[in-house]
């Protein structure tokens, strides 16, 4: 008898299905319409055409306008205004970052036993108490920030073939004295190139070009090192941010420009991590999530999508998004159910049966969704912040763009007050016709809902429900303007003159 429910016992076990892993492939800048499965004629993406069919198209998943506010949505299950209240982005050298003490979702995993890794952009903060290493991630490899915030003479304020600007610094001299937020401009520093933390290359023209394959390959080695599970791989790519650095076998390879020619080899990064998947029997087990930080820049196609990246026009915060877990999400099937980076935090520690931190998060388990359960939702309601203001309310079809909404971020021309605008986004994605006029009564009850916001997160001002950004005091960058490194990045066989 006691063998009988020994083997009983052991079937059981044996009998359960391992938790899965998870990879989100973040791509910055893509467009809504740069990729096959929605709409592309221009950029030929092949893997990503085979995503879609065997995986679920998420075509409302919104992000936030711009970069660092994005990923700290992503990181923490919340709207960036509460995690991350800043004006705009992050930059080299900064004061503040995610602070130490929110709970991303790579800690939520490594305390239930996952390892964890982020290989690519990271963008919230370069200081060490703000890095991946000090977030829950167990390897990190990449640039943390974006290509573009390094030095013009090494490539970071042109594209591949164009001539490099010279330097020309308005504030450098003396003991550097940053603003909060870092050096903008040609004040930034040489682009590091970390590996857990420590400063390995500085980021120039050829290392630019081989991003996406070096990003690719230290990906694919991690998945392997991790076959036997369970793992978390974050996968921001730099690719197809400016300045544009498609690797050598792919510039000039499409027939559109070096923006075409980026997006198609990302799309072939992406073919080999699947791949990979497969190849290592991982593919059932394994829920991938493709997406974009924001929406696309004026190089991109956000159609039939309005604005773009900065701005909370549906075309500056709808990302083109696909979830693939073969056996598990539906194939070929679509959602158009309001989704969003918060979300991707809960629905891993769902199935993951791991613990949420207890405190506030915005997002919601999106599992149902994916997996195609009957009667599914989304959320109801989506905030389009655009820094520290609210400018739009959606509910269900319905979108109010609040007054003043979509002036430019460091404009010095005198704000010009937008009216309220109403959309109905079921019929008019592309938020062509106005029809506040028209119902009055759906432009009060948005206008309720936004008045709502002040006893939370504040329409404008930082309201109760903001949490405090991460400080560290007298930050310096990771390689100086004279190639001196910051000493907990240095790395021990490099030196960068």
């Amino acid at each position: 008898m006691r063998n009988l429910i020994l083997v009983l016992l052991v079937a059981l076990c044996s009998a359960e299905q391992p938790r899965p892993n998870f990879i989100v492939i973040n791509i910055d800048d893509l467009g809504y319409a740069d990729i096959g499965p929605f709409g592309s004629k221009l950029n030929r993406t092949p893997n990503l055409d085979r995503m879609a069919k065997e995986g679920m198209r998420l075509t409302s998943y919104y992000a936030a306008p711009v970069c660092s506010p994005s990923r700290a949505m992503l990181m923490t299950g919340c709207y960036p205004k509460r995690v991350l209240p800043t004006p705009h982005v992050l930059f080299p050298a900064a004061e503040v970052g995610l602070h130490p003490d929110e709970v991303t979702v790579a800690e939520t995993l490594k305390a239930a036993g996952y390892a964890t890794a982020c290989v690519g952009k990271w963008h919230l903060g370069d200081q060490a108490p703000f890095l991946p290493n000090a977030q829950g991630f167990d390897f990190y490899f990449g640039i943390p920030y974006s290509n573009d915030m390094g030095m013009a003479s090494e490539g970071s304020k042109s594209d591949l073939g164009k001539p490099t600007p010279k330097d020309e610094p308005k504030s450098r001299a003396g003991k550097m004295n940053p603003p909060e937020t870092g050096l903008r401009g040609s004040d930034q520093p040489p682009l590091p190139m970390l590996r857990d933390g420590k400063a390995i290359a500085r980021v120039k023209q050829g290392e630019q070009q081989r991003l996406v394959a070096d990003y690719t390959r230290e990906a694919e080695a991690f998945i392997r090192r991790s076959k036997d599970g369970p793992f978390f791989l974050y996968l921001p790519h730099s690719s197809v941010h400016f300045p544009l650095y498609p690797g050598q076998a792919w510039a000039g390879k499409s027939p559109h420009g070096h923006y075409s020619d980026w997006v198609e080899e990302t799309d072939w990064s992406v073919g080999r991590i699947l791949d990979t998947l497969r190849e290592l029997g991982l593919d059932q087990r394994t829920l991938v999530i493709f997406t974009s930080d924001n929406g696309g820049t004026t190089r991109s196609s956000n159609a039939p999508l309005k604005g773009h990246k900065g701005s909370t026009w549906e075309g500056g915060v709808r990302a083109p998004t696909i979830a693939w877990w073969p056996g598990k999400i539906p194939a070929g099937t679509s959602s158009d159910v309001i989704t969003g980076m918060f979300d991707v935090h809960p629905t891993f520690a769902k199935l993951a049966g791991a613990k949420l931190p207890d405190r506030k998060v915005d997002g919601i388990d999106l599992s149902p969704v994916l997996l195609g359960k009957d009667g599914a939702k989304g959320h109801d309601e989506f905030l389009y912040f655009r820094g520290l203001t609210l400018e739009a309310v959606r509910a269900g079809r319905w979108k109010l763009m609040l007054e003043g909404s979509n002036a430019p971020f460091q404009s010095k021309q005198p704000k010009k007050e937008a009216p309220l605008r109403l959309y109905d986004l079921e019929a008019d994605v592309g938020e062509t016709t106005d029809l506040a006029a028209a119902n009055p009564d759906v432009v009060q009850r948005l206008l309720a809902r936004a008045a709502a916001v002040d006893a939370d997160l504040g329409r404008t001002e930082t309201g109760p429900g903001v949490r405090p950004l991460g400080r560290f005091p007298n930050p310096r960058p990771v390689i100086g303007h004279d190639g001196t490194v910051r000493p907990d990045a240095v790395g021990t066989t490099v030196r960068f003159p």
